[in-house]
Parts: structure tokens; C-alpha cells; sequence
């Protein structure tokens, strides 16, 4: 098992906690990372994108001129597409974006985007956060404190209200509950913060022969 210190706010070694290796020491399947990555972004596409066809545009019942005689091209109506103020042809339409991704294909890109994170050293676990109050500046020291700059994914406990109002604030931290976590998050993340309360940790044995 890879070990890893556990830091207080100020930045101090307290501790030391093994990181799981079922977690956090496989090795990274890009693929599946990047079909699992692009199946939870196209999910959130909204799909609802719409143009009118040359059936739904208003007006355009009466043909324009007659058939033969005129020396013109042959015209139904001013609504077709060609016609200024005409319809779309083959325009978009309202669509879903979802792919279906096997929960195993899941549960492997996060399992190999935290492998990579902690291959890359760029995991920081803190003993806790210890706010006594909402403090964005308090969260904002700590963070340059413990070394990690850029975009930061701190995983905080769904009761730690204080942690959560402080990071929240905060442009280049994003805040998500432990089973929240998932491989986009992390992989556009340049730190993962961890408490040792939120710290993941994979399921006993008896509980998967039961599972």
C-alpha cells in the first residue's frame, strides 16, 4: 500500500493514513476514462436546440406564380428553404445526448482517475478542517498552506456545512460529498483534497461475497 501524511490546516504533518490499493494503485485504463468522460458530458448536453422546417414556418400556402410561362424556375412556395424566411432543411431538432456506460466501465474510470491522481502525487488528506465558522479566507490560506495551486477538488463530508460554505466560495475549488466523486471531476482537477473522514476506501470482503 502507498502511504500518504496526514496534514492539519497549518500545513503540519500530524499523521500517516495507507491509501487503499484497490483505489488508488491499479493501473490507469485511459480508454475506459475516456469513454466513461465523454458519455457524462454529452449527458449533459440539454438537447434542445430547434429549427423550424418548411412545414412549420408561417405562411407560404399560395404559390408564388404559376408553373409555366413566366421564364422563372418553377416554385410551391415562398417557404421553402431557399426562399428568404423560409424553412431549414434538415436543421436540429430537440434529441437526446445520453449513452448508456456499464456501471464496472464507471466505477473503473474513477477507480484509474484516482490511481492517476495519486501516481502524479497530487492528493493532499487532511486530519480535518476544523471551522468553527463559514471562513472563506481561513479555507483560502489553508489551501496555498498545503502547496496545491490551480484547479483543486476538495471532497468534503456532507455535515461539514462550514467546510462547504468556505471552499464554495472560492473560483478554483470545487466541492463535491464522497459519493459525488467521479472521473471528469477528478481528471480536470489539479488537486484532490480529502479528509481522512471522506477519504474513499473499498467495501470488505465479506460485503462484496454478500453484494
Amino acid at each position: 500500500m502507498t502511504s500518504i501524511d496526514i496534514k492539519n490546516i497549518a500545513g503540519d504533518t500530524v499523521g500517516s493514513v495507507d491509501l487503499d490499493d484497490e483505489l488508488f494503485g491499479i493501473e490507469p485504463n485511459v480508454s475506459v476514462m475516456h469513454q466513461v468522460v465523454t458519455a457524462q458530458l454529452a449527458g449533459k448536453r440539454a438537447g434542445t436546440q430547434s429549427t423550424k422546417t418548411r412545414a412549420e414556418v408561417r405562411g407560404g400556402g399560395a404559390k408564388p406564380w404559376k408553373q409555366k410561362g413566366t421564364g422563372r424556375a418553377r416554385q410551391g412556395s415562398i417557404r421553402s428553404p431557399q426562399w428568404r424566411g423560409g424553412g431549414v432543411a434538415l436543421g436540429p431538432k430537440p434529441r437526446k445526448y445520453d449513452q448508456r456506460t456499464p456501471k464496472k466501465m464507471v466505477k473503473l474510470a474513477l477507480r484509474s482517475a484516482l490511481s492517476d491522481r495519486a501516481q502524479s502525487e497530487r492528493i493532499v488528506v487532511l486530519d480535518s478542517w476544523g471551522l468553527d465558522e463559514p471562513k472563506t479566507k481561513t479555507a483560502r490560506v489553508a489551501l496555498e498552506t498545503l502547496g496545491t495551486d490551480g484547479r483543486i477538488l476538495a471532497v468534503v463530508g456532507r455535515d461539514d456545512v462550514n467546510a462547504t460554505k468556505s471552499l464554495a466560495n472560492l473560483p478554483n475549488v470545487h466541492v463535491c460529498e464522497p459519493g459525488e466523486l467521479n472521473a471528469h471531476d477528478i481528471l480536470v482537477s489539479d488537486w484532490m483534497v480529502f479528509t481522512q473522514a471522506t477519504l474513499p476506501t473499498s467495501a470488505p470482503a465479506a460485503a462484496k461475497e454478500s453484494a
